[in-house]
């Protein structure tokens, strides 16, 4: 059962649901009313250079200051295309600073994507890197875009790393020209002389972020979220994971364009006043390293990158008892992972387990989270304060018993407002339930509740592959498969078939000290004869070398599907 201290109830609506007051301040605020407590004490720190909340609330300002001289106002876009480093944070506080919108877009996105985006955000002005320019379309073709302001990571750095970065790594990055058409520096944009903007705006129901996400059918959309989305979020997350004390820093690997590494990374060590370490960019074995190296308290990230972490050379003699938190989200978390990812924690030395959530890009990031007080195995947690959920009949409000699989739905202030420009998108994901009259998010994925309100995860609706009337949720033959030690990694899809309609293939990544893939097919074959029905048992196996993923790192089931018929080759 939950901890009574948490005082949660079960409702009429079959949800955990602890009310917590969410303070009357929009991001910027938030981060604003913490730091005049710690402006002497370090607000993030990138690559070696310490930033103090002094620092970070002045450039911040002059951001502001710059935005609003260019003519930025209430309800404006700016795009923000970059990477983890301070002028990407500190803009987007700037942005929030004059009630305008922050448009996130991942930096490394195609120049097709780039340009998709620009034409569909209506983005007046668009910050971004040096490295990133030349894949945006010409000023004239951006649509409502006036100019550009780029950047450079040298920016970030001190002075005398800025010059290193300059002349060895960045020596091939775009040189653009001072004066460029269109073009404002970073370096120059920031230390304006402009007037002061007005007093910063505090609606925080009002547009504050834009998020992109697949939606329903695939196609980049945005999702439009308040400042209230992001501060239930942020602080439900403190709530139930009692997390960051005096000292405590968290590291901050997850991409700023994306709800977790935004909220979770940034957003909530900011607004209580503690330190995050910015990483732009790493691999496995330098994330390790750092972590090693900088000893944060707390760490999020997503099972792949948790997989290779306990694999790395680099901890294997580590001690790891500085961590505090270790957050996990973005896809999903087998059982046999999260026990041989606790089980590497604990034989360094580490008190605490992998805690995972639920969410979507819809309601910001994280809605549910394994308490601190209690965790259930194989669930991902209960609804944090404010939020509630319950478990429908896919495609009605029909309320699903306790114990029971339906769509996941959730409600309360962390729901994004709308889908930028999609009314259809957004009534076909967002519906006021007749049963109670409350506007619940229709999430696309299948789980159940249990009696204690805890929630547990099964699959997107989408990929349900029905085969021969059957259906089957790859997840399921997922688990089983990974129950083996030597798969390190698996991805079911289903395959067209004229007799079956489909037929299940699973394409397996194997570990490096697996037995032969003869021998290793053969157990794997006698493993799904005993644990799979069969219906479902997988009809074709293919070894790969590695699994193919998308940009936040979840593995990539759509590419796996067309190269298995051969679509894009």
């Amino acid at each position: 059962m939950i901890d009574p201290a948490y005082t949660p109830w079960l409702d009429h609506y079959g949800s955990v649901c602890k009310h917590m007051e969410l303070p009357d301040r929009t991001l910027y605020n938030m981060v604003a009313y913490a730091a005049k407590d710690v402006m002497d004490g370090v607000a993030c720190e990138f690559m070696g250079r310490k930033i103090t909340y002094r620092e970070f609330m002045g450039s911040v300002d002059r951001c502001a200051a710059g935005l609003y001289a260019k003519g930025i106002r209430a309800g404006d876009h700016v795009m923000i295309c970059m990477p983890n480093c301070p002028q990407a944070v500190i803009a987007f506080y700037a942005v929030n600073r004059l009630d305008a919108v922050a448009v996130m877009v991942h930096p490394l996105s195609s120049k097709g994507e780039l340009e998709y985006v620009v034409g569909y955000a209506d983005c007046k002005i668009i910050i971004t890197l040096d490295m990133f320019y030349p894949n945006f379309p010409p000023l004239k073709d951006c649509g409502m875009c006036q100019e550009f302001i780029v950047s450079s990571i040298a920016d970030g750095l001190s002075a005398a790393k800025g010059f290193m970065y300059r002349h060895v790594v960045g020596r091939k990055d775009p040189k653009i020209p001072k004066g460029t058409e269109g073009v404002t520096l970073w370096k120059d944009f920031i230390s304006n002389d402009c007037p002061e903007p007005p007093p910063s705006v505090n609606d925080v129901d009002a547009p504050a972020v834009i998020l992109f996400t697949g939606g329903t059918t695939g196609r980049m959309k945005g999702a439009v979220l308040s400042s209230n989305s992001f501060n239930c979020v942020a602080l439900g997350m403190i709530e139930l994971s009692q997390v960051l004390d005096d000292g405590d820093t968290m590291m901050a690997v997850m991409p700023i364009f994306h709800g977790f590494g935004l909220c979770a990374c940034i957003h909530i060590p900011l607004i209580v006043g503690k330190k995050m370490i910015l990483v732009p960019r790493f691999t496995p074995d330098s994330y390790a390293k750092l972590i090693v190296k900088d000893r944060p308290n707390f760490i999020a990230g997503v099972p792949t990158l948790y997989e290779h972490m306990i694999r790395s050379k680099w901890l294997q003699k580590a001690d790891l008892s500085y961590l505090k938190g270790i957050f996990c989200g973005g896809d999903t978390l087998t059982v046999e992972t999260k026990d041989r990812i606790d089980a590497f924690l604990k034989a360094h030395n580490c008190g605490t387990t992998v805690r995972e959530g639920f969410g979507t890009t819809e309601s910001v990031t994280a809605n549910t989270i394994n308490p601190k007080f209690e965790q259930k195995r194989g669930s991902v947690g209960v609804p944090m304060p404010n939020l509630y959920f319950k478990i429908v009949k896919p495609g009605t409000e029909e309320r699903m018993p306790y114990g029971e699989d339906g769509e996941i739905c959730v409600s309360g202030p962390a729901l994004m407002l709308e889908y930028y420009k999609e009314p259809e998108e957004t009534a076909h994901v967002k519906k006021v339930h007749a049963e109670d009259g409350m506007t619940w998010l229709h999430t696309g994925d299948i789980g159940y509740m249990d009696e204690d309100g805890y929630i547990f995860f099964k699959q997107r609706i989408k990929r349900v592959i029905i085969t021969s009337g059957y259906n089957v949720y790859p997840s399921q033959v997922e688990n089983v498969l990974n129950q083996l030690p030597f798969v390190q990694d698996v991805c079911v899809i289903g395959v067209p078939d004229e007799l079956r309609g489909a037929r299940i293939k699973a394409c397996i990544v194997l570990e490096k000290d697996a037995p032969s893939q003869e021998e290793a097919l053969s157990r794997i074959k006698e493993h799904v004869r005993e644990n799979i029905s069969k219906f479902a048992k997988p009809r074709e196996y293919e070894f790969i070398p590695a699994m193919p993923r998308t940009k936040v790192g979840k593995i990539d089931y759509r590419k796996l599907e067309a190269d298995a018929i051969g679509i894009g080759e």
